[in-house]
Formats: C-alpha cells, sequence, structure tokens
C-alpha cells in the first residue's frame, strides 16, 4: 500500500500507483482494457498536449481561466510536447468508445504536472482540476477527433513526405543510370516487347510521384479541426472566442494551416479525413507492393531466375543453405504492405461506427492510420537506403535474356505480317534459335533487312 495513493472520481476511490501522474479515470482505464498492451503512439499524445497548451491559451486570453493556473497548463503541455512524462500515458489502444479515456488520461497528466509547477502535488486537484481546467471548453469528441487530424498532419509532413520523396529520387537516379540498358519486357509474365530498364525505373517513379500528389490534394480535410464544437458541435460551455482563438494557436504551435471547418457539425459526426488518407496510404501500399515485386522477380536467381538485377546482399538468406542471400528488404515491405492494406480495412470498418453526433471508434481509426504512417515511412527509407540505392543491372544476362525472346518478332509485322512473323516466332521457339536467325534462315527477310528491323536500339 505504501506504493499507491487514493484517487477519487465521481464512482468513488481508486488505488493509483503513487509516482504515477494521471488520477482515477486513467487507472480505470488501464484495469477495464488490458487488451493488447499496445498504446497510441507519441504523434498522438504529442497533438493531444498541443491541443491542450493551445486550448489553456485561448481560455486564458478569453479571461476564463486564472493566467497563473494557465501558464502552468501550457508549461506541463509543452513538456509531453518534447517527450517528458509520455510513459504516463497508459491506456490501451483499444479503449473505451470515442476515446474518454485517453482525453482523461491527457487531462489528468498535465494536471498534476500543472500542479506540481504552482508548489502542489500530483494528484491535486483542487490546484489544477482535469475536467474543469485542463478540459475547459472540450470535450472527447472535438479533442480526439481533432488530435488524429493534428497528428496525422504532422507526421505527413515529418516523416511520410521525407521518405517518399527520398525513393522517388532515387527511382529518379536509377531512371537514368539504366536508360542505356534494353531488356525484354514481360506482360502475363511472358516474354513481351524490349524495353529499356530506365522506363521501368520511369514509371516506378511516376506512380509514387501521382500517389504522392493525391495525397497532397487531400492535406485541406485534415487542416480542418473543430475545436470549440465541444459535445456535439454547440460550443457548449466555451467563450464565444474560444474556438477560433484556440485554432489559431494550434497552427501556430504546427506552423500548419488549420482553420475551423466550414460545418463543426459534420467535422464532430465524421471522421472523413482520416478515411481518406488511409485509403490513399493503401493505395500507396499496393503501388510499393507492385515494386517491390518487380524487384523480387528480376533479381531472383542467382542462377536459376531472371537474375536481370543484382540486389545489395544485406543479410544471409538461410538457416541451411549455405551462401543463399535473399530479397529480404523487399520481402519486408510487402510485409508492411500487407499491414497497411490490413489498417485500412479496420479503419473503414471503424468509419462505420459514426452514429448520431460521434464516432466511438475513433481511438483505432488513430491506432491504425499513424501506424500506417509510421511503417510506411520508416519501411520506404529502409527500401531506398539498403536496397535501391545499391542496386545495379546485370547487363550480360540482360542481354542474353533479349536476344532470346521471341516477343522481339513483333518488329517483323510490318515487313512480313502478324501471322508469318508468328511463325518465325514459332520456329525461333522450338528451334532455340533467336527470331534473327529464325527470319534469316527462313528467307523472310535478308541480313541487312533482320539488322534494321530487330536492332533493340530501334525498338525503345
Amino acid at each position: 500500500m505504501d506504493q499507491v495513493r487514493i484517487a477519487k472520481d465521481t464512482l468513488g476511490e481508486v488505488h493509483v500507483p503513487k509516482e504515477a501522474y494521471y488520477g482515477a479515470q486513467t487507472q480505470r482505464a488501464v484495469e477495464n482494457f488490458p487488451i493488447s498492451g499496445e498504446r497510441l503512439p507519441f504523434s498522438f499524445v504529442k497533438a493531444q498536449a498541443i491541443i491542450k497548451a493551445s486550448a489553456a491559451t485561448a481560455n486564458r486570453d478569453c479571461g476564463v481561466l486564472e493566467e497563473k493556473k494557465a501558464n502552468a497548463i501550457i508549461q506541463a503541455a509543452e513538456e509531453i510536447i518534447n517527450g517528458y512524462l509520455v510513459n504516463q500515458f497508459v491506456v490501451d489502444a483499444f479503449q473505451a468508445g470515442a476515446g474518454t479515456s485517453q482525453n482523461m488520461n491527457a487531462n489528468e497528466v498535465i494536471a498534476s504536472r500543472a500542479a506540481e509547477l504552482l508548489g502542489g502535488t500530483k494528484g491535486d486537484w483542487g490546484t489544477v482540476h482535469p475536467n474543469d481546467d485542463v478540459n475547459m471548453a472540450q470535450s472527447t469528441n472535438d479533442t480526439i477527433h481533432v488530435a488524429i487530424n493534428i497528428a496525422c498532419a504532422m507526421q505527413l509532413q515529418e516523416a511520410l513526405y521525407p521518405a517518399l520523396q527520398q525513393t522517388i529520387n532515387v527511382l529518379r537516379e536509377k531512371e537514368t543510370a539504366f536508360h542505356y540498358v534494353i531488356k525484354s519486357g514481360r506482360t502475363h509474365l511472358q516474354d513481351a516487347v524490349p524495353m529499356r530498364v530506365g522506363q521501368a525505373f520511369g514509371g516506378y517513379r511516376d506512380l509514387l510521384e501521382k500517389i504522392q500528389a493525391t495525397i497532397q490534394g487531400m492535406e485541406p480535410y485534415l487542416y480542418e479541426i473543430g475545436l470549440g464544437g465541444n459535445a456535439v458541435g454547440t460550443g457548449i460551455n466555451a467563450h464565444p472566442d474560444y474556438g477560433h482563438l484556440a485554432i489559431q494557436e494550434v497552427a501556430r504551435r504546427t506552423n500548419l494551416p488549420f482553420t475551423a471547418p466550414s460545418n463543426t457539425f459534420r467535422f464532430m459526426q465524421n471522421n472523413s479525413a482520416a478515411i481518406q488518407l488511409s485509403g490513399h496510404l493503401k493505395e500507396l501500399a499496393i503501388a510499393l507492393i507492385k515494386i517491390s515485386s518487380d524487384l523480387r522477380l528480376l533479381s531472383s536467381g542467382p542462377r536459376t531466375g531472371i537474375a536481370e538485377l543484382l540486389l545489395p546482399a544485406v543479410q544471409p538468406g538461410s538457416s541451411i543453405m549455405p551462401g543463399k542471400v535473399n530479397p529480404v528488404i523487399l520481402e519486408n515491405m510487402y510485409m508492411i504492405c500487407a499491414q497497411v492494406i490490413g489498417n485500412d480495412a479496420c479503419v473503414t470498418t471503424a468509419g462505420i461506427g459514426s452514429q448520431l453526433e460521434i464516432n466511438v471508434m475513433m481511438p483505432i481509426i488513430a491506432h491504425n492510420v499513424l501506424q500506417s504512417l509510421h511503417i510506411l515511412s520508416t519501411g520506404m527509407t529502409v527500401l531506398s537506403e539498403r536496397c535501391l540505392k545499391g542496386l545495379q543491372v546485370n547487363e550480360e544476362r540482360t542481354h542474353t535474356l533479349l536476344e532470346q525472346s521471341i516477343a522481339i518478332a513483333t518488329a517483323l509485322n510490318p515487313k512480313i505480317g502478324y501471322e508469318t512473323a508468328a511463325e518465325v516466332a514459332k520456329k525461333s521457339y522450338a528451334s532455340g534459335k533467336t527470331v534473327k536467325e529464325t527470319a534469316i534462315e527462313e528467307g523472310y527477310v535478308t541480313k541487312e533487312e533482320a539488322d534494321a528491323l530487330l536492332n533493340p536500339e530501334n525498338l525503345v
């Protein structure tokens, strides 16, 4: 009992760890939801602290929160923004509907720390109250919803865009470096007409650029935040100036263009921005699976596969087969993307949790979208640094396979017609000779004509 203190809430007394900054409501959530052991990430906690600091600033400036108390709340929140007391956010990601427990966890921790700054002690709600002071003019419905948007917007700028741009830049470098190498194209996993290796990498680069532009295009939806809407959008118990002052402060603290929503009630009732973002992250995941799968196929071997690409060796690939090196970075990317696609399915389902004036599934929306942002960002950084930068073309193998391709017979169509060219392709395949050799031997073209028609440089 020496290690606990007695905390109280409207349901009665609760034993709380003596050194904990949180109080009774957080402790009840810890006991009620021992589900996964996972917590909402620091990006979300930081967004909560930004909201609490902004709310205290707005309430102070409106004259409804005592300046000394407001300043203590602001300082406590800023400490959390800087990474202090983050271990005090202990509520499971799978928690009470809408995130009331998460909101109260922030309120109680900040109230305790603010009380300390004013000479009080942890849990001294007489000095700073979690509901009356820290949560003034707020509700779970607006703060959790707003925290999702803030955290997502900041993670886009600080993590996803830099990692995505790095990947695009490396692909552009390979597009240029591999431009001169011609290979056999492949459709349906079968031989197709030739193309430049650089052209394939240009396709990858442009795909990611288009997805990046799409994500950037939906950013304004994230920047709409309904602080001041309170429980249902009416702004009950909030000073008339509170909402725009609080949003203005959030914009200042994040250096992002946050603004009031066009309709507060629509904002309170829906998590549209997070759902949209999750869908775009799924699209990015699908694109990265396509790219990483292509690279796995093209580097397969080293002697019994396609082996046109050479991946940097980063670790041994087998516990039984000596010398085996696997495309582990590409496999890792596939796993990351599979998780992101699953996360989007969860977010989609949770989006259906919007009934009447609130979405009770907000914590799991936050958990999944922020996890997707995080693992895509770190995954693309690893992909760029430990795979794409060191990737090379096996020019000898590429040239050999190009010469053996029967799809190059397509270039004979204008000269001898589709059906005759098809016969050349069939005979080439049956004999093991090249299309060029077969076409000359069968008398369909002269050597000079074959050299001109089947020159790979003229086919790309």
